[in-house]
């Protein structure tokens, strides 16, 4: 299932946790689990959570992940 959520990401675009939870048929709770996973592997890059304080004055906070949790992941080096 590891391949199936990078596949998913490398596929471009913003993905919410429970989006991606939905198109591998699993819980929320799995993915951040598998996210974490990817990045302890040097295939994503987690970028924090600072970004969530701007989202209020944000034009394009209705269509980032990062409003959900915070996180936003980035391809690992």
């Amino acid at each position: 299932m590891l391949k199936e959520l990078l596949e998913l990401l490398k596929a471009g675009g913003t993905h919410r946790v429970a989006d991606l939870a939905r198109e591998l048929e699993t819980t929320p709770e799995l993915v951040r689990a598998m996210l974490d996973a990817l990045a302890r592997m040097g295939y994503l890059k987690p970028m924090g959570e600072t970004c969530s304080d701007k989202c209020a004055t944000c034009p394009l906070a209705g269509l980032c992940a990062a409003g959900e949790n915070g996180w936003v992941w980035t391809p690992g080096e």
